[in-house]
């Protein structure tokens, strides 16, 4: 309130001081009106012609103007720039001080890109606190710690063998059965690839505390884990995978014309275990493969064909050459 109130009181200092200056310009103007009025009458023409008299004239006889006239602002529009210049809503508050000499859009840019500068400092302050990285570690690797034993618990009402809560069932062994199973473990680490000892020998002790013998177990073992997802399964295991996407490697045995323009190339791919047919998809964009080539194959989606087992490779599938490009061979 008391900012309006200076604010109104300067208005009304500017409205008094141009209403004087108005009278005092039109005093000469009243003066000789009244002696025009109180001595001899004056016609139109004769005052128009006083009034050329006294106007300046160039060397031709015309008048002169000038080109660039004196420009001010109005009572009104001085008015309202002390207004805007001193109203509250008009002052941003970020600081006790106006910016000299600038808008206030140009001291709106400035306060933001001063305030953007000091959350960047605290940023990086905050990051170089000792520790900070390494409780966010540890945080993550807490949640997910639970997160995987919460899954583990809801897969034991299917799977009593995933029960996290279960003990190790390598501890229900005798001393001569656990040594067997981690002999049987080491000899099929040798021939499946991406499993560890410790998981293997851990899913043979589960067949043998289920009551398998240790034949049984270990043959169990190695056909599950030979067709486990991601795993390279032979050929002759694709009847028995119960899953849309497999991966095989074998060598092309065979190519042949394709029978529909949007397939690339068909053949048959073999191995030890037996042989499948492949039909490669334009669409898919696959490498070329030749006849002879080893090749492997994953995420090939598995189809029926004329009663038979086939592959299919979309644009999931990957195939690689493990013997192209061996050239010290």
């Amino acid at each position: 309130m008391g900012l309006l109130v200076v604010v109104v009181e300067e208005i009304r200092d500017v409205v008094a001081s141009r209403c004087r200056a108005r009278e005092r310009l039109q005093e000469p103007v009243s003066s000789n009106v009244s002696n025009n009025a109180s001595g001899k009458v004056v016609s139109v023409d004769e005052q128009a012609l006083k009034q050329a008299d006294e106007r300046a004239v160039d060397a031709d006889g015309f008048e002169v103007v000038k080109e660039t006239p004196e420009l001010r602002a109005t009572v009104e529009q001085e008015i309202q720039a002390k207004v805007d210049a001193n109203h509250p809503d008009g002052i941003k508050e970020t600081s006790k001080e106006r910016i000299q000499g600038a808008t206030l859009e140009q001291e709106e840019r400035i306060r933001a890109r001063e305030a953007e500068l000091d959350r960047i400092s605290v940023r990086a302050e905050v990051s170089r606190q000792d520790g900070r990285a390494e409780r966010a570690r540890d945080i993550a690797a807490k949640r997910s710690k639970e997160r995987r034993r919460e899954f583990q618990k809801r897969a034991a009402s299917v799977t009593p063998m995933a029960d996290p809560e279960r003990p190790d069932p390598r501890e229900e062994l005798s001393q001569d059965e656990l040594a067997s199973v981690n002999e049987q473990a080491k000899r099929l680490s040798e021939k499946l690839n991406g499993w560890t000892r410790a998981a293997i020998s851990r899913r043979l002790a589960e067949r043998m505390v289920e009551g398998a013998s240790m034949m049984s177990a270990v043959v169990g073992v190695h056909e599950e884990l030979q067709t486990a997802p991601g795993q390279v399964i032979p050929i002759g295991k694709l009847e028995e995978v119960n899953r849309k996407e497999v991966s095989i490697s074998g060598h092309v045995e065979t190519l042949w014309e394709p029978s529909h323009p949007s397939i690339a190339q068909v053949g048959l791919i073999t191995d030890e275990s037996g042989r499948t047919r492949v039909t490669v998809w334009k669409n898919s964009r696959a490498p070329w493969m030749e006849e002879g080539e080893q090749v492997t194959i994953r995420g090939a989606a598995r189809n029926w064909y004329e009663g038979r087992v086939s592959l299919a490779v979309t644009g999931w599938t990957t195939i690689q050459f493990p013997e192209r490009g061996r050239w010290w061979e």
